[in-house]
Order: C-alpha cells, then structure tokens, then sequence
C-alpha cells in the first residue's frame, strides 16, 4: 500500500499498483476522439505523461480540471509509459495567473517541458515551480522570479552557472570587471579573452550568484545571460512563448 499527503489533505491509501502524487499540468494534447493525454509536474516522481480517458466529454470528471497552475492531487495507476489517470482533484491555494502573469507561467512550463525527461525525478523541482507560481502574483518585477527560477532549475538538472570564479586565473569575480561568458565554463576576463560575444559586468555575475538583481542594468545583462545558456542547453528549436509573450505586449 502507499498513501499520499499534502498539506491540510488526509493520506489516501491506494492500491499498490495505483499511487497518488501532488501535482500541476504543464501541458496536455488530444488523444483520440474525447481522451487527453496530460504531461504533469509530480512531487516526487518529475515529470510525468497520463492518459485522461474521455477528459473532453462534458460529462467528464476531469472536464474544466485539468488546466495549469492549479494545484491538484492526481490518482494515477497502470504500466508503460503512459499510466492512467483515474482521479484529479483541485487543492485551494494558488489563484489563477492572469495577463503577464499567465505568459510567465507557460514559459515556466514550456522550459520544464522543454528540459525535463520522464519519471526523472527532481525533488527540489516541485516546490520551486510552485513556489515561483505564488511569486509571479506578488513581485512587481517578473523577470526577477524569472531569472531566479531559470537559475535554480539549471541547477537542479547539473547544470549549474559558476558566477563567482574565473576560470583562466582561478580568481573571485570582481564587480568593477567586464568578462566574457563561457557557456558550461563560466566567466573569462576581458583582459585575456578578446572574443566578447556574451560581455557581461562583473557587478551582474554577483548579483545574479547573490539573488540580488535590483538594478534595471544588472537585470538585463543577466536577460541576456540566461537566454544565452538556456539556448545552448534547448537547441535551435525556438521558445514559443517568448514570441507569445512579444505579441501579447504589442
């Protein structure tokens, strides 16, 4: 047997080849004529795919349920690759994010999607992602959640930025330096490195390594870092959302 739990929620016993799981929807597809299959964010098994049998029927359970960043709690079960959803249940918490807010959310989604394999579990995902969902509803400036969230997720998956050495001489970053940013190295001072297609000042490696991101300068420096790095690691495939969001603010 095994049981689920999450705040203020009694524990379930399932069957043992069911299993119940705290979770959010990051995306979901039509499968045949009414069923849906639904890509979620688990607490501790990762990312997940489930088949959500007859999910677009109106009659349906999951009608109107299964919508992201909506807390839920999903009962699950089956073998393969894509289990079953019997259950998902709402949990009261976060509100629904809406304008800007509501672009910043699918981003979120479309990087996990994008860099997490299936049933790779990350423990310290889950509370990051639902935790930069409740900051996107309070901060006055996004991008900030944003930064710290991409930096953080790089972390979680191994690939983690050194902001704070410098890699030729082995020195502490120094805020009145300029460097060159090395994608899976980190920062070459502009004294030995000539080539400056990422330039970024030693002040913005700081403040991004001390989650300190303040100034409008060191914010767009570091825009710019972190799109450069999540690129490298995405491919040539773009972001859709940044073109969704670029719409949605002209």
């Amino acid at each position: 047997m095994m049981s689920g739990r999450c705040s203020n929620w009694a524990i379930v016993m399932t069957p043992s080849n069911h299993h119940t799981e705290q979770a959010f929807v990051l995306h979901s597809r039509a499968y045949s004529n009414t069923s849906t299959i639904v890509e979620i964010l688990t607490e501790h098994a990762g990312r997940m795919g489930l088949l959500a049998k007859g999910a677009r029927t109106p009659k349906s359970a999951f009608y109107g349920v299964l919508q992201p960043f909506i807390p839920l709690f999903v009962y699950f079960g089956g073998k393969g690759e894509l289990p079953t959803l019997y259950k998902a249940e709402p949990v009261a918490g976060l509100a629904v994010l809406q304008g800007e807010q509501l672009y910043h959310g699918l981003y979120l989604n479309e990087l996990l999607m994008r860099l997490l394999h299936r049933h790779d579990p990350h423990p310290g995902l889950f509370a990051l992602y639902r935790d930069t969902l409740q900051s996107l509803q309070n901060q006055p400036m996004p991008d900030i959640v944003l930064r710290y969230f991409e930096l953080q997720l790089l972390e979680e998956l191994g690939y983690g930025l050194n902001l704070s050495i410098e890699i030729s001489r082995g020195e502490p970053v120094m805020a009145t330096q300029s460097y060159h940013y090395v994608v899976e190295q980190g920062p070459v001072s502009l004294t030995i490195s000539a080539h400056a297609a990422l330039r970024i000042d030693g002040a913005t490696l700081i403040a991004l390594h001390e989650r300190q991101l303040s100034q409008t300068e060191h914010r767009q420096q570091a825009k710019l870092l972190m799109r450069t790095v999540l690129d490298h690691y995405l491919g040539e495939t773009p972001i859709k959302t940044r073109e969704l969001y670029r719409q949605f603010r002209s």
